[in-house]
């Protein structure tokens, strides 16, 4: 993989001539409730509950499944109440706010997601905790799901940075990022230890000063104009600019 980073922020120099950062005027912003519920075209993003925990275990938990976690901290639940652990877990968690991604077409939970590392004061926040049934996997729910979820924190949240991390090994998250529209900062080498095994971690990210840019992508993208009547896609998603990460 190798990476072009973006160009740093602006800078300025205090009369001695040390470098400082823009000045930003910046208040706060606001943390996710745990209620909320995002509506969009083919997918809706409720608050996971013990109500999704059936339709979550056939979507995500049969034998074939196992690849599907190799990746998370938990090994794929070979049973219902094992799942549900997980997902009282998942209420519970301090700092937290997770969804079920609900496809409009069937309205059976297919995947799950979560808000991690929120800090309004800071104005930053984390999306993670992704697992995507086979239903969701590819697909037009998928990454309206994503584009909900980003909305959410910089349009009505006023969020000024929006994370992604994942194992470094893990080349379809990676991928997932990058057409998402999200930059790559570095590695963090030996950043976890999880199912007796290294995990080094990737970092990504969207500023503020990055949204405009791929909202409009993903507007595009989502928009009913870009699918045929089999709903095949008509035009890729294009959401990073030509200078930033690239992998190969």
């Amino acid at each position: 993989m190798t990476v072009n980073l973006p160009f740093p922020s602006a800078q300025r120099q205090t009369p001695h001539g040390q470098r400082i950062g823009r000045a930003v005027d910046w208040h706060g912003a606001t943390a996710p409730a745990r209620d909320t519920v995002l509506e969009g075209k083919g997918v809706r993003l409720e608050p996971i509950r013990a109500q999704h925990v059936d339709d979550l275990f056939a979507a995500l938990c049969r034998e074939s499944d196992d690849a599907l976690w190799t990746y998370f901290v938990w090994e794929r639940p070979r049973t219902r109440d094992e799942l549900a652990a997980i997902v009282d877990d998942m209420v519970a968690a301090p700092g937290v706010v997770s969804f079920a991604i609900v496809p409009v077409e069937t309205g059976r939970a297919a995947g799950f997601c979560s808000y991690l590392r929120i800090d309004p004061a800071m104005g930053s926040v984390e999306v993670g905790g992704i697992l995507l049934g086979r239903q969701l996997q590819r697909s037009r729910a998928a990454t309206e799901a994503m584009a909900l979820l980003l909305r959410h924190a910089f349009d009505d949240l006023g969020y000024r940075r929006y994370e992604w991390k994942c194992d470094s090994l893990n080349a379809p998250s990676r991928r997932a990022a990058i057409r998402l529209g999200f930059i790559w900062e570095g590695r963090f080498r030996n950043a976890l230890v999880y199912k007796g095994r290294n995990r080094d971690t990737d970092w990504f990210s969207i500023t503020d000063r990055e949204w405009p840019r791929v909202r409009r992508a993903l507007d595009d993208w989502l928009d009913d104009a870009n699918f045929d009547d089999a709903g095949r896609q008509r035009t890729r998603l294009a959401a990073r600019p030509p200078e930033t990460a690239r992998e190969q």
